[in-house]
C-alpha cells in the first residue's frame, strides 16, 4: 500500500514514465501499435523521455541493450503478442548478457480480459497469459499492470532489473494508462539491498585471508564486473596487492588494457602462455562473475584451480563456504581495506608486438592487412561494437585506455551489433563509435542503418564483404551454397536509405583503398565496405570454428569429410 501522506495522484502511464526517467532512462526504443499508442501519447505530451522509433521490434530490443550497456539501464515499447514475440530474442540476449532492460508491452484492454472478448494480436482462443508465460523464461520478473497493482509493480520491476542486471517485462493494458492512482511522491532509489553484517564480515575475512596467504594470487574478470560497476575496485585491489588480472572474452575492455597488471584474455588453451600461467597456476584465483561456456573457455580447455574463489553479484563461494546476503561492491570494498599492501610482486607480461604485414598498396586486401590497419585506427575512448563472424579478430587487438567493447558473446544472435549501435550512439553521442560487422550479420538488421541516419548519428561502420558466413565455413560447408548470401551494393546503402545524406561511403579492395577511407574526417557517418576472399579468415577464428564443429557434431560428424571445413592457413 502507498501511504496517502507520501503519495500524489497521477496516471498509471505518467507514473511508469516518471519511474523510468528516475532510473536514468531518457530514451525509449520501439515500434508503435494500437495497444501502446495511449502510452506513447503520454510520452509525447509529458516530454519525460524521447521516443526513438526503430524499423522493427527485434531491433528495438537490440538498441535498448546497447543503450543500457553505456547508460546503466534501457527500455523498449512494443505491442501485444506480435511485437513482444518479435522482440523476445533480443530480450533473451539481455538475460544471457546480464543487461537490465525494461520491455514494456501495450496489451489488450482489461475490459476485454474481464469480459472474455476476442481481440486481434491474440491466439483468438480466449487466453491472455501466453506471452507473460513466454517472457517468464527470459526475464527476471513479469507483471500485467492493473489500477490496483501498478504503483507497487512498476517499482518492483524496475528495481529488480537494476539490482539483478537482468531484463523484466511489463504489460500495460491499453485502457488503463490514463487512469489515476496514488503513486509515491519520493524519487525511486536505485540501491542494492544492504549486506547482512555478519555474513559480509565473515566473507571479507575469508577472502582476504586466502589472498594474503597466497604466493601467486590472481584475478579473472567476467562481464559482471562491468554490469555491477566494480571494475575500478577490481583494479584497485590488483594495484594494492600486485595481482595479475585477466578477462574472459565477454569482458573485453572492462579492465583497462593499458593497466600494468592486465595480462590479457583468458580462453583456455587459446590463451597466451603467460595468461594461462597466471590463471591456471594461481594458488588463490579470485573470479568475478565467471560463467564458463565453450566460446570463453577455448572449447572447455580452461583449467582453473579447484579452489577458485567465486564472487557474484549477491553471493560468494570460498571453498565449501557459501555466503549469501552480500553485495559484490561491499565485498570488494571490504577486501581492499583488509588485505596488505604488496610491493615485492611484479606482474609478468611480455611485451608483444604483432608482426607487421607488409604488402603492396595495390594488392588484394586480406584479413591480416585489415586488422593491422584497424589496430592503428582505434583511439582512446572509442566505443567498439562487434558482431559474430571474422570480426571476432577484434578480441586479439590491444585496446587503448577508455575504450568500451560491446558484443553478444554468450547469446550470439547475428545482426545484434547494427541495432545495438543505434543504442550506444543514443546513450553516448559525444563518443566515437566503431561498428565491426560482416555482410551476413549486417543483412539481418541492415534497415536500422536508416534509423541511425535519420537521427544524424556519425559512427564509422566497417563491413567485411566476403560473400557470406565465413565463420560458419570453418564449422561445415566450406564451399556450400548454404553459407553464401545475396550480393548487395553495401557502400551505396546510406544514400539509398537516406537520400541527400552527407555520409561518406568507401569500397576498399586494396590496402591503399582502406588507407584512403581511414583518413576521412569523422564529421559525418562513414561507411567502409571492405571486399575480401570468402575463404580468408583470421586463424584464431577459423581454429575456434573447427573446434566448435567437433563439439557440435561429434566424432561421426560430416566435418571430418575431405574439404568440408575451412581450416587455418
Amino acid at each position: 500500500m502507498v501511504s496517502t501522506s507520501e503519495a500524489r495522484r497521477m496516471t498509471i502511464g505518467d507514473f511508469l514514465l516518471r519511474r523510468l526517467a528516475e532510473a536514468g532512462i531518457s530514451h525509449l526504443f520501439g515500434v508503435p501499435g494500437d495497444y501502446n499508442l495511449e502510452l506513447l501519447q503520454q510520452l509525447e505530451d509529458s516530454g519525460t523521455m524521447r521516443w526513438v522509433g526503430t524499423c522493427g521490434e527485434l531491433a528495438a530490443s537490440y538498441a535498448a541493450d546497447g543503450y543500457a550497456r553505456l547508460n546503466g539501464m534501457g527500455a523498449l515499447l512494443v505491442t501485444n503478442a506480435v511485437g513482444a514475440m518479435s522482440a523476445i530474442n533480443g530480450v533473451a540476449g539481455c538475460y544471457a548478457e546480464h543487461v537490465p532492460v525494461v520491455c514494456i508491452c501495450g496489451s489488450i484492454p482489461l475490459r476485454s480480459i474481464d469480459r472474455g472478448l476476442g481481440m486481434h494480436h491474440t491466439m483468438g482462443d480466449g487466453t491472455w497469459d501466453r506471452f507473460l508465460g513466454a517472457y517468464a523464461q527470459v526475464t527476471a520478473a513479469q507483471a500485467r499492470l492493473t489500477p490496483c497493482n501498478a504503483a507497487v509493480e512498476i517499482d518492483r520491476l524496475i528495481l529488480t532489473a537494476w539490482r539483478e542486471k537482468l531484463p523484466v517485462y511489463v504489460e500495460v493494458p491499453s485502457d488503463i494508462a490514463y487512469l489515476d492512482i496514488e503513486a509515491p511522491s519520493e524519487p525511486l532509489a536505485l540501491e542494492q539491498p544492504s549486506s547482512d553484517p555478519e555474513r559480509l564480515q565473515s566473507c571479507i575475512t575469508a577472502v582476504a585471508r586466502h589472498l594474503s596467504d597466497a604466493r601467486s594470487p590472481a584475478i579473472l574478470v567476467d562481464l559482471d564486473a562491468d554490469r555491477f560497476s566494480v571494475a575500478a575496485e577490481v583494479m584497485e585491489l590488483a594495484e594494492k596487492m600486485q595481482l595479475p588480472i585477466a578477462v574472459s572474452s565477454t569482458a573485453k575492455a572492462v579492465i583497462d588494457e593499458t593497466f600494468p597488471h592486465y595480462v590479457g584474455v583468458y580462453n583456455g588453451e587459446a590463451s597466451a602462455p603467460y595468461t594461462r600461467d597466471a590463471m591456471e597456476n594461481s594458488d588463490c584465483l579470485l573470479c568475478i562473475g565467471y560463467r564458463p561456456i565453450e566460446v570463453t573457455t577455448g572449447d572447455f580447455t580452461a583449467a582453473l584451480p579447484a579452489d577458485t574463489i567465486h564472487l557474484r553479484g549477491h553471493s560468494v563461494d570460498v571453498g565449501n563456504d557459501n555466503y549469501q546476503a552480500v553485495t559484490l561492491q561491499e565485498v570488494l570494498g571490504g577486501i581492499i581495506d583488509a588485505v596488505p599492501h604488496v610491493t615485492n610482486r611484479a606482474t609478468s607480461r611480455p611485451t608483444e608486438a604483432a608482426p607487421r604485414v607488409h604488402a603492396d598498396g595495390s594488392a588484394n586486401l586480406t584479413q591480416a592487412m585489415y586488422w593491422q590497419a584497424i589496430q592503428d585506427y582505434i583511439q582512446p575512448g572509442d566505443v567498439l561494437l562487434v558482431d559474430n563472424g571474422t570480426s571476432y579478430a577484434l578480441f586479439g587487438l590491444q585496446l587503448p585506455r577508455g575504450c568500451t567493447f560491446v558484443g553478444s558473446v554468450n547469446w550470439g544472435s547475428i545482426g545484434y551489433s547494427v541495432a545495438a549501435l543505434l543504442g550506444t550512439l543514443t546513450a553516448a553521442p559525444d563518443r566515437r563509435h566503431l561498428l565491426f560487422v560482416g555482410d551476413g550479420s549486417f543483412q539481418q538488421t541492415a534497415q536500422e542503418l536508416s534509423t541511425i541516419l535519420r537521427y544524424d548519428h556519425k559512427p564509422v561502420i566497417f563491413l567485411i564483404n566476403n560473400g557470406g558466413y565465413t565463420i560458419e565455413r570453418g564449422y561445415l560447408g566450406k564451399t556450400e551454397s548454404y553459407n553464401d548470401i545475396a550480393t548487395w551494393a553495401y557502400a551505396d546503402l546510406p544514400k539509398v536509405l537516406r537520400p541527400g545524406t552527407t555520409a561518406r561511403s568507401y569500397t576498399a579492395r586494396t590496402p591503399a583503398d582502406l588507407r584512403n577511407a581511414l583518413s576521412a574526417p569523422n564529421d559525418t557517418l562513414i561507411f567502409i565496405e571492405s571486399i575480401m576472399d570468402p575463404l580468408d579468415s583470421p586463424a584464431p577464428v577459423t581454429a575456434s570454428s573447427n573446434r566448435g564443429a567437433d563439439l557440435d557434431y561429434g566424432p561421426r560428424g560430416p566435418q571430418h569429410h575431405e574439404g568440408a571445413q575451412l581450416r587455418p592457413a
